[in-house]
């Protein structure tokens, strides 16, 4: 087997860098033979995959966090040649893709197996526009509190998974509603809102977001957290852990293939962790998209 492997050194502030030399004896290990490739600066995954020809390997491996999985997903489908499946080494700080595929960071050496074993299965794909900008993600994409959130969680990137909860309390603090209009397969929806996640997965971070998520189903699930206090949100938070925020009053969920989200006033947008774009967006599932190895 001849895998491309895209490896970010800086995933779990650093910590990935260190791993590297036992990851590529792991590889050895099974007999895969890689092209390593060190990911130096923001969007340089992109890069990598996007001008790769890919004709003469079996499957790219993702080495890293969600944000390196979202980089490397919108090279692919930045790129001409063939498509192959993808394989993910979780070492990164949020792996949230990698959980719903049961694959954990303390487990690297089980998703290197699974990666040898080749085989693949179908994923869907989420893919969004926004200001004439096509982007694609796998895990989930927010707005309103939760990217607000995301944005500061990156900055505290050195606590780890912690950071997201410490960036949900600052914003806690902050916490103000906006004007949602939402079209979600032709019907449209107005609401008074504090949050948007569109889900293709069932976890964000260490979030279970989106209990009900299928990733195959070419479906995308919607949770909408509509007007509620500080004190209130507050009470809801430890609900996310569990997944029994769905089931708050004024918490409303959806399953969808096509979205559209204007905002007033206009929100930026959170994919797979990221910061990228601002509404108005237009989402949509493309069903069964991609080639995942995983068991």
């Amino acid at each position: 087997m001849k895998v491309i492997l895209i490896y970010n050194p800086f995933a779990a502030n650093g910590r990935a860098g260190k791993m590297l030399a036992k990851v590529e004896a792991e590889l050895n290990k099974h007999n895969i033979d890689f092209e390593l490739h060190l990911t130096d600066y923001p969007e340089h995954a992109i890069e990598i995959v996007q001008n790769s020809d890919l004709t003469n390997f079996d499957a790219i491996i993702v080495a890293g966090g969600d944000g390196t999985l979202f980089e490397v997903i919108n090279g692919y489908y930045k790129n001409k040649s063939k498509k192959i499946p993808l394989g993910i080494l979780p070492i990164g700080t949020g792996n949230a893709v990698a959980r719903d595929l049961n694959l954990h960071s303390s487990k690297w050496k089980k998703a290197i197996k699974i990666i040898a074993e080749n085989n693949p299965r179908k994923m869907d794909v989420g893919k969004f526009i926004s200001h004439g900008q096509t982007y694609y993600f796998l895990n989930i994409l927010g707005l309103g509190f939760v990217a607000d959130v995301t944005k500061t969680a990156k900055k505290l990137k050195m606590f780890g998974n912690v950071s997201y909860s410490l960036g949900v309390l600052l914003h806690i603090l902050l916490l103000k509603d906006h004007k949602l209009k939402i079209e979600i397969d032709g019907e449209t929806y107005d609401r008074e809102n504090i949050f948007v996640e569109v889900s293709n997965t069932t976890y964000t971070s260490n979030f279970f977001i989106a209990p009900e998520a299928k990733i195959d189903d070419g479906l995308l699930d919607i949770i909408i957290l509509g007007k509620l206090n500080r004190i209130g949100l507050l009470k809801a938070f430890p609900k996310v852990f569990t997944g029994k925020h769905i089931h708050l009053k004024e918490v409303e969920t959806f399953k969808a293939k096509h979205i559209k989200i204007i905002t007033d006033p206009p929100k930026i947008l959170a994919p797979d962790g990221e910061v990228i774009g601002i509404t108005p967006v237009e989402i949509e599932c493309l069903k069964q998209d991609i080639e995942i190895l995983w068991k």
